[in-house]
């Protein structure tokens, strides 16, 4: 039965490395960012909370889509409200698969220190822009509330799996998804 594996977590957690991680080490699975896919829409960096809703709609199609065709799909997305995911689960339910959500947490000094550390390396130019958003939504402040939002959000989703990441490195927390998946 295929999977749809939502990594959520915190900004700056490690979610899209290891969504990378599973995809380079599993043939056929889809890497469905979110974050990826909102960069595509124009105007993205003026009005990103307008193209991430248009996002994650086109994120739910493709998401049933590449489920129906038997693959799995892992998911790096934040989310901090139930109705931010519920058009995932039934995507999956629709595609006669199953929906596993893993939540990555980190302590908030050391999310904000992985934050601030995250842009480098092959998606430093995406990083860069979504800093601007951050810094523009409030910085540390909007981080610190979202992290807030997340911990929130867990006491909703008894059925979601926990992977606290403080002291993981990215191979032992990928052994850890896997694991949990």
């Amino acid at each position: 039965m295929p999977r749809l594996i939502h990594l959520n977590g915190p900004s700056g957690v490690g979610k899209s490395t290891i969504a990378q991680l599973y995809v380079d080490r599993h043939a056929g699975v889809l890497n469905l960012d979110t974050d990826q896919i909102v960069s595509l829409i124009g105007g993205w960096q003026d009005d990103f909370w307008v193209a991430l809703r248009a996002g994650r709609a086109l994120a739910i199609a493709m998401a049933e889509t590449h489920l129906r065709a038997g693959h799995d799909v892992v998911m790096p997305q934040l989310t901090t409200r139930f109705e931010e995911i519920e058009g995932f689960e039934a995507a999956a339910e629709r595609a006669g698969a199953q929906y596993r959500e893993i939540v990555l947490t980190v302590a908030k000094p050391r999310m904000l220190d992985r934050f601030a550390g995250r842009v480098t390396g092959e998606h430093e130019a995406r990083h860069r822009r979504m800093d601007e958003i951050v810094t523009r939504g409030g910085g540390q402040k909007l981080l610190e509330r979202i992290h807030d939002h997340l911990t929130a959000y867990l006491a909703t989703r008894p059925d979601c799996r926990v992977l606290p990441t403080d002291g993981l490195t990215p191979e032992e927390t990928y052994a850890e998804v896997i694991r949990l998946r």
